[in-house]
């Protein structure tokens, strides 16, 4: 769309919506209750020479897709997810390859080419062939395959995109279940994953599994994103946290880090019921219950996770990689949750040692120079898997080499197999 196609109102009405957010009463006070989760907890970061000091390791988990049509109806489809593991600021090898690089492990389709359904369905189907993906459907131990999963296959295979989202999403799942069932991990560990411990491909009561395993392991399951709409709700509260932190807290706190370009303070609280509210409202628009993805509970939600807001790096007048949103695994932070309705959960006390401790942890991964206050593995593991634009140029050129080779096809019609007419104007 050309950007003068975009009236000035419609720019001014996103604006307006912004601004409203921006400028409300902040929903979070600056002052601190130990005993409270959902007001600041302010603590002092683990100093710059003791961060590669950690007793256990740190695993990082991302996934990717993209594809690309031709007008003749060729489309290249490709999904793919992997992980990587930091000991002690080391990168570890996870894999059986003779590389000096790739470190981590990753998983591909062989089904990429699709010109119609009966390609879309052999993508799905391939994607339950998948190693990790078996092992997941066997954990579940569902009487029907198709139970497991939030919407029909005929659906998912609808689009090329809802496909590859899908596939993406459950082989994420499927690496998490492999990485706490592996003899590479030990109690005290820590997975990261990229976005939120909640789904919106796997049914809740499957997913719940994972959680228990996990607390069962003693091996705690983090997710963290920058991409929120608990951001934006609580857009004030933050601006309003932050001004604390530069102009009172700070001078004001007693630092045990002696070097003065270390001493930096962090915060975190819990995400309370108002901004949950206002983040996730109901499809209904009646706001008078939780969405699915907002549930604190075991049923009745999408996934196992605790919301929580986090600075844990915090540096003067930053803007990149400040706040999180960090969803920790409910079974962790309030163990008691099991069997509980969502009005005793209300009441339950959190695991508070748990939770400034994991805080705390994290904040070892925070300090690289160049993405301070996010968790270096993350981007790491984005780096591993994520595919580029240039994955279409890389696939095209081979399959176009595997056509010369065979000699079958002029070359002009090879040439034009593969044109994309939309990028030549």
């Amino acid at each position: 769309m050309n950007r003068k196609e975009i009236s000035e109102s419609t720019i001014d009405k996103i604006a307006a919506r912004i601004n409203k957010k921006v400028r409300q009463a902040p929903k979070v006070s600056i002052i601190s209750d130990e005993n409270s989760t959902t007001s600041p907890q302010y603590f002092e970061i683990i100093p710059f020479n003791k961060i590669d000091e950690a007793e256990n390791k740190v695993f990082a988990i991302d996934g990717s897709y993209n594809s690309q049509e031709f007008y003749n109806g060729i489309s290249v489809g490709l999904y793919t997810a992997g992980y990587i593991c930091y000991d002690k600021g080391e990168q570890i090898r996870l894999n059986d390859l003779d590389d000096p690089v790739i470190l981590g492990k990753s998983y591909y389709p062989e089904n990429i080419f699709i010109t119609n359904e009966k390609d879309r369905y052999a993508v799905f189907d391939e994607l339950l062939e998948l190693e990790p993906v078996k092992r997941l459907i066997a954990f579940f131990e569902a009487e029907d395959i198709d139970s497991i999963w939030s919407f029909k296959k005929e659906l998912v295979c609808s689009s090329i995109s809802k496909l590859l989202s899908f596939c993406q999403e459950v082989l994420e799942w499927a690496l998490l279940l492999e990485i706490i069932q592996s003899d590479k991990s030990n109690n005290g560990d820590i997975i990261l994953r990229d976005g939120t411990l909640r789904s919106v491909s796997i049914k809740q009561k499957y997913l719940i599994k994972i959680a228990f395993l996990a607390k069962q392991k003693c091996i705690y399951i983090v997710a963290i994103t920058k991409n929120s709409p608990i951001k934006l709700e609580l857009s004030s509260s933050f601006r309003k946290i932050d001004e604390y932190l530069e102009t009172d807290k700070k001078p004001s706190f007693r630092f045990t880090i002696k070097e003065k370009h270390w001493q930096k303070l962090c915060c975190w609280f819990e995400v309370g019921d108002d901004v949950l509210l206002g983040s996730y409202p109901e499809a209904s628009g009646q706001g008078t219950s939780y969405s699915m993805f907002a549930k604190k509970q075991l049923s009745g939600g999408r996934g196992f996770g605790l919301f929580f807001a986090a600075r844990l790096d915090y540096v003067e007048k930053l803007q990149n990689y400040d706040w999180m949103v960090v969803d920790i695994n409910i079974l962790d932070v309030i163990p008691d949750i099991d069997g509980k309705t969502e009005q005793d959960i209300i009441k339950l006390e959190r695991n508070m040692p748990y939770l400034r401790n994991i805080f705390k942890e994290l904040t070892r991964l925070t300090q690289e120079h160049y993405i301070l206050g996010y968790p270096y593995p993350l981007v790491e593991a984005h780096n591993f898997v994520t595919l580029k634009n240039n994955f279409k140029e890389e696939v095209i050129s081979r399959v176009k080499a595997s056509l010369y080779k065979s000699q079958y096809m002029d070359h002009v019609d090879i040439e034009n197999m593969f044109i994309d007419l939309h990028g030549r104007f």
